[in-house]
């Protein structure tokens, strides 16, 4: 029998695909990801289930859409009555490990915002609103990754499992505000760490000032990037002298807002080498018009989770940051690729690289996320670099999506995947014609009256979006307008099309309807 393989599966977070060397940015240096690609396959086409951080991760590890695990957006735990393609792995004899950022359950400690509470005129007396699935995700136990709760290790509060990861070793949140076993290190470090962290803390600097940006005074050694690195190669040092197989999840929190990278990162890039978006500044959507009016009143903080209008400088200094960002991760990458060299592991060790979703980025002049299915926000870098096999430097065409990441795993490992996956293997299965973005939103957001429910259609050539409640929608034809500013879901010459479209739509989400649970008896 041959040895089963090794796998380290890279994930960093809000990284849109053409924000590396591969996949053609020409200023951004991804040494290390880049040689990943070399020595791999790319995929060009590759989408997120959401692009949201908890209801994707949650997609990755279940191989299902949000529709089918409940974990619709964040705020909403992975439930652990979900199987983990990572359990899998665990029940046939490999090492599981997590080291950085997890995300499977709410880590800001924050009430909901928008909780639904029973109608008075119904209810004698008042209990708390039920929901239609009983002991649903709101025990102790869903409550494992607030970092208001966070006093001692993750590892000392669980059985020895969390959704399949033997070891765990948790950096919640995001860049300066790092939290989590990450902070409880920090601290042990530096017993002034709190001092050197958030913008009152801020070292001086002379680049442009933007939005949720500020020049942190941690130093490298100490940063989430860094301490990632650093877990990861020891975690790899104990594997190998184990006689079993390995699954190693390292997961970066950045590049993702607020914009801090620490030392000589943080001006790395110059502003002024960097190009804008050919769509920055153009598009008419009304939630686009929105945020620009609000950026030219001041009338939005802009210092928030939801997407903002910024100027061409504030642009230019953000997509800098993130370079350096992105370019401290490479270095850490790199770091633990020559780890593995060391410890005689490459050989026999897949190695997966890719984000749970992307940021606008400047795109049509606007940065974050949220509820416009952009390319920038739904189509992230995916690379699977092989040893075994004789694919190199190769590129993938066909659709593929962040649920498909599970069934690849575990057909690599030669274990048979569980009912109810919706992902594929990407090796054995022809690609899909159409994918199924979904965002169901928990807020209302600029340019919007209410909250969101979104469901996006990509194909090979168009990008269909539709929206509950709403008389618009969008329509983009990839090919010639792969910018997506000419909306023709309105046009009258391409009815036939978005008839055609809109069948495709309701067939792919036919086809992801749930097929779990098994049936036990015959009726």
């Amino acid at each position: 029998m041959s040895k089963r393989p090794n796998f380290l599966f890279i994930i960093t977070d809000q990284h849109r695909a053409d924000h590396l060397g591969c996949y053609g940015n020409s200023i951004v240096k991804t040494p290390a990801i880049d040689s990943l690609a070399q020595n791999g396959k790319r995929w060009d086409k590759f989408y997120v289930a959401n692009p949201i951080c908890m209801p994707n991760r949650a997609s990755i590890m279940t191989g299902r859409m949000c529709s089918a695990h409940g974990a619709r957006h964040n705020g909403i735990p992975l439930s652990k009555d979900h199987t983990t393609f990572v359990e899998l792995l665990r029940d046939a004899g490999y090492q599981t490990g997590l080291i950085g950022k997890s995300h499977l359950q709410s880590f800001t400690g924050l009430p909901a915002t928008n909780r639904y509470e029973p109608n008075p005129d119904l209810t004698t007396p008042s209990p708390p609103l039920r929901d239609a699935i009983k002991n649903n995700r709101h025990s102790s136990d869903y409550e494992l990754e607030d970092i208001t709760k966070w006093d001692r290790p993750l590892a000392e509060r669980i059985n020895g499992d969390f959704y399949g990861f033997d070891h765990v070793e948790i950096a919640a949140d995001h860049a300066d505000k790092a939290s989590g076993d990450y902070l409880l290190w920090a601290q042990s470090q530096r017993k002034d760490f709190n001092s050197l962290v958030g913008p009152e803390n801020a070292l001086l600097n002379n680049r442009p000032a933007a939005p949720q940006a500020w020049r942190t005074a941690v130093p490298e050694e100490l940063y989430s990037t860094s301490w990632i690195a650093d877990r990861t190669q020891a975690w790899l040092s104990d594997a190998a002298s184990a006689d079993e197989p390995f699954f190693l999840q390292m997961s970066f929190p950045d590049p993702h807002h607020p914009f801090t990278p620490p030392g000589r990162y943080w001006d790395m890039y110059d502003s002024a080498d960097v190009e804008l978006p050919e769509s920055f500044g153009k598009g008419d959507l009304a939630p686009i018009l929105a945020m620009r009016k609000a950026l030219e009143s001041g009338q939005d903080a802009r210092d928030n989770q939801s997407p903002f209008a910024v100027t061409e400088d504030e642009a230019r200094s953000i997509i800098a940051l993130t370079y350096g960002m992105i370019t401290m991760i490479d270095d850490a990458i790199g770091r633990v690729m020559k780890k593995l060299e060391s410890l005689g592991l490459a050989d026999d060790t897949v190695v997966i690289f890719t984000s749970d979703h992307g940021d606008y980025m400047g795109d049509h002049g606007i940065m974050l996320k949220l509820l416009l299915h952009y390319q920038g926000i739904i189509r992230v870098p995916f690379i699977w670099s092989d040893p075994k096999t004789s694919e190199r430097n190769t590129v993938e065409n066909g659709l593929a999506s962040s649920i498909d990441i599970s069934a690849s795993v575990l057909a690599r490992a030669g274990i048979q995947a569980y009912n109810g996956i919706q992902g594929r293997d990407l090796f054995s299965t022809n690609p899909p014609e159409a994918l199924i973005v979904e965002e169901d939103s928990q807020r209302a957001m600029i340019g919007f009256d209410r909250m969101q429910r979104v469901r996006t259609l990509v194909t090979d050539r168009y990008r269909l979006s539709l929206r509950q409640d709403e008389d618009w929608g969008e329509l983009y034809d990839l090919h010639t307008d792969p910018l997506e500013l000419n909306n023709l879901y309105e046009d009258a010459a391409m009815s036939d099309t978005r008839h055609t479209l809109n069948e495709l739509m309701l067939r792919r989400i036919i086809e992801l309807q749930d097929r779990s649970p098994l049936p036990a008896f015959r009726a």
